[in-house]
């Protein structure tokens, strides 16, 4: 019997080792969970922060309510009804607005960690995939340098377009944030030009 073993006896277990180690299995799955259970996290504690503004706004609404039908049972005429209304007509606006802006600052802030979460992940396994390929062009047998080029060029387009979207997810985030204080301010300003117009209106006729 031959002492040596056979070279079809050791290949099976070199390439077993080199397609399905263990511990980087194990590393990945163990990332890839730590991962799942931070987003989750991250989600939770979005909806709760939401959960928590609607039980503000919806207990200062009841509040704020029961003041106002306590002013309107003591109005007395119609032009102290349009005073009331108008005192009213700013301060309804910017709570409207004031909510919006707090439900898109959680939104973002919730995006955010999606994204940074993505990135990380994104970025690790680039770097798992840059040294499988560095190895792969290591140990290439000859006349393999065309398909190795090849593979680099194929992953160097893929990380182009990678950053590519994520400037452009950057540049749509801020574009809304612009598009969302514009309206903002334009709807401040129609509150206000509103509410003058009801006291011009209740003062002239209180003339």
């Amino acid at each position: 019997m031959c002492p040596f073993p056979s070279r079809s006896s050791i290949e099976p277990q070199e390439h077993e080792h080199v397609l399905a180690d263990p511990e980087q299995i194990a590393a990945a799955q163990k990332a890839n969970i730590e991962s799942l259970f931070g987003l989750t996290t991250k989600a939770f504690e979005g909806v709760e922060k939401l959960i928590e503004l609607n039980l503000q706004v919806v207990k200062s609404t009841l509040a704020e309510s029961q003041e106002n039908v306590q002013r309107a049972l003591s109005v007395k005429d119609a032009q102290e009804l349009l005073a009331l209304q108008a005192s009213l007509t700013q301060p309804i606006a910017e709570k409207v607005l004031a909510y919006g802006r707090h439900v898109y600052e959680i939104a973002s802030a919730t995006q955010a960690e999606f994204a940074k979460v993505a990135e990380a992940q994104y970025e690790e396994q680039n770097r798992k995939v840059q040294a499988l390929v560095d190895n792969v062009a290591k140990n290439a047998p000859a006349g393999s340098e065309t398909a190795v080029a090849a593979l680099k060029s194929a992953i160097n387009a893929a990380n182009t377009t990678y950053e590519t979207v994520q400037k452009a997810a950057k540049q749509a985030v801020e574009i809304a944030e612009t598009n969302f204080n514009a309206a903002a301010a334009v709807a401040t300003k129609a509150a206000n030009t509103a509410a003058a117009a009801s006291r011009r209106s209740g003062t002239g006729k209180t003339a």
